[in-house]
């Protein structure tokens, strides 16, 4: 016992050197450059308010003792307004930037970022991706200032294609997207998992739509209709999935859909709406967990009224600590080299900031639209209804290999 005494006390006393060391009671800036107008602009605002709030509960009380500031600069959903809200933040003094809603902005950033810090050292700017999924960000367009806290596009389909294999009742499916890189992908990447797990699997019929755009989706309801389809695979989110759960709704068309998005704002009232549906979503995270996570989770909800489902901001949070604590420093050129490699523990098991590609591995999750129960509490947008988990993946059952050919600073 009394070596486990002098154990701790010892572990403590470096714990608090440490702290020492990494900047104690410095604040670090982020600046938030999302959609906070336009379609997808309750999306944008509801993930101001996640990064906000984890920030400030964690101000002070993390691994490195430094506090955090999140500013939001709305980009509108343009890459070049997010090139126009970049400069304005590196102007501002921002050195670390978040973003991500939408591949072309994220690769527009990632791009400007590169091209900021090559032309003016000392000043570097690091930017944390907490939502695009083009897998073309951590392969062939990788770039060392640039991080990746989603799973990408080929990590969630190696997922659900993996869980979608063992249902016997897919046999046909209508792929609908939105005519970007990401939706473009979802159907690429559906159709070749589905053809190693399951070739007898049919698609039947896919589409792919204007994003952001499309104000009545019944025109495709019904060509779903006719397709004959038993499964529904789509991409979308936002207003785009909203507006075409409402027209499944009005066509009375229930047919199992796998989705990426369906937690995100407003989606879930639209379900709801519809009745008993099966609705599934894969995802790094739901609704239902317990331990930390479960009270950042329930204490939004009191705060704002809102969802909290972004739980990237969690581990971003906690992953900026971790290295800001590893590198003795607030200071993006020694963060970002000790954030590689760098594992933590999350709110379902280890993540690693994986060194190749800076894209991290995480768990994956399968969760099935249902009425709350007492195993599934939370009350998703008040509605009574929730996403339970179905299926847990670890790391290795959708980790896909990449193409990076890091360049890491002289």
């Amino acid at each position: 016992m009394k070596s486990a005494f002098k154990f701790v006390v010892a572990s403590a006393a470096v714990l608090n050197m440490g702290v020492a060391l990494a900047q104690s009671g410095e604040t670090v800036r982020i600046a938030h450059i999302d959609p906070f107008s336009g379609p997808f602009g309750n999306v944008g605002q509801n993930q101001l308010k996640s990064w906000q709030f984890v920030a400030d509960r964690a101000s002070g009380k993390n691994a490195a003792g430094v506090k955090y500031e999140i500013v939001g600069f709305d980009n509108k959903g343009s890459p070049q307004e997010s090139l126009n809200s970049l400069k304005a933040a590196i102007d501002q003094g921002f050195r670390y930037v978040t973003q991500g809603n939408g591949s072309g902005a994220a690769m527009a950033i990632m791009d400007a970022v590169s091209k900021h810090n090559a032309r003016n050292p000392g000043k570097e700017v690091m930017y944390l991706n907490y939502a695009a999924v083009d897998p073309a960000l951590t392969n062939e367009r990788c770039d060392y200032w640039h991080f990746r806290l989603d799973a990408d596009t080929t990590m969630k389909m190696e997922g659900l294609t993996t869980f979608m294999k063992d249902q016997p009742d897919v046999k046909k499916v209508y792929l609908l997207n939105q005519n970007y890189s990401h939706g473009q992908q979802v159907a690429r990447y559906f159709k070749e998992g589905i053809a190693t797990k399951r070739p007898d699997v049919k698609v039947v019929g896919e589409d792919l739509h204007p994003i952001g755009q499309v104000k009545d989706f019944a025109p495709y309801v019904a060509k779903i209709k006719q397709s004959g389809a038993d499964t529904i695979v789509t991409g979308n989110w936002g207003a785009d999935l909203t507006l075409f759960v409402k027209a499944l709704n009005d066509a009375g068309l229930k047919i199992p859909m796998y989705t990426y998005y369906a937690g995100v704002t407003g989606t879930p009232t639209a379900l709801a709406g519809g009745g008993d549906s099966s609705v599934y979503v894969i995802a790094y995270g739901h609704a239902n967990h317990t331990g930390e996570l479960g009270a950042i989770i329930a204490d939004y909800k009191k705060k704002f009224n809102d969802d909290f489902y972004t739980f990237a901001t969690y581990n971003g949070i906690n992953l900026m600590s971790a290295a800001i604590a590893k590198a003795k420093s607030t200071d993006p050129v020694k963060v970002a080299a000790a954030m590689e490699g760098l594992t933590i523990k999350s709110f379902a098991g280890e993540v690693q900031m994986r060194k190749t590609d800076h894209q991290l591995q995480q768990s994956m999750f399968v969760t099935k639209w249902q009425k709350v129960d007492k195993k599934n509490p939370y009350n998703v947008e008040n509605t009574g209804w929730t996403f339970a988990a179905v299926k847990q993946m670890d790391p290795y059952v959708s980790s896909t290999p990449t193409s990076c050919q890091m360049k890491r600073p002289a």
